[in-house]
């Protein structure tokens, strides 16, 4: 089974912005732990090291603590501002990247794949993925997509010849065959 031509209704059914809003809950529930961590852990790691005295240690602390919900709320808000928007994968290129690791004293090679997607607003998005293949080799040049608001990923305008998609809200791969994700439980965008 295969999927079809066009982009889905599907993207209005209730259990996205269910899945969005316990997504932001999350972010902030991790931040949240995240910051009482570090308010907790610089105090502890500077009495027992004798490197940070109070309550130096305590304002480090609050400040990378204060970071992370920082960062939750910042993402949070650029979801609340994100639009849906259509495009074209314009490019894909393979090439390799080579890291260093100053602990080993070693270099790694690892392979990227990125793709292009052109708004038709005019501006491009490059996506690269570092040793995983799976979604640059899902999209082709000339596809057309949709960005979905406060979602990371592409639904694909043609889905005629695909035997697998990708959930917009998780990420997750499903066959196509399948209604919900088997992940999220969200409708797939057939």
């Amino acid at each position: 089974m295969h999927g079809s031509v066009g982009f889905s209704s599907r993207i209005k059914d209730p259990a996205f912005a269910k899945y969005q809003k316990a997504s932001n809950k999350w972010a902030i529930i991790f931040a949240g732990i995240l910051a009482v961590i570090a308010v907790v852990g610089f105090p502890i790691y500077g009495h027992k090291s004798g490197e940070l005295e109070m309550p130096q240690s305590l304002y480090y602390g609050l400040g990378i603590g204060g970071m992370f919900i920082a960062i939750a709320l910042v993402q949070i808000a650029r979801k609340g501002r994100d639009t849906t928007w259509d495009g074209v994968v314009v490019g894909k290129q393979v090439f390799e990247r080579k890291t260093y690791d100053k602990t080993n004293d070693t270099h790694t090679t690892h392979t990227v794949y990125e793709y292009k997607v052109k708004r038709s607003s005019g501006k491009i998005y490059k996506h690269q993925h570092q040793d995983y293949d799976t979604m640059f080799n899902y999209f082709d040049i000339g596809d057309k997509v949709r960005h979905h608001k406060g979602f990371d990923l592409y639904e694909k305008y043609d889905k005629s010849n695909d035997a697998t998609i990708f959930c917009i809200a998780c990420g997750s791969i499903n066959d196509i065959s399948g209604d919900t994700c088997s992940r999220c439980k969200c409708p797939l965008l057939k």
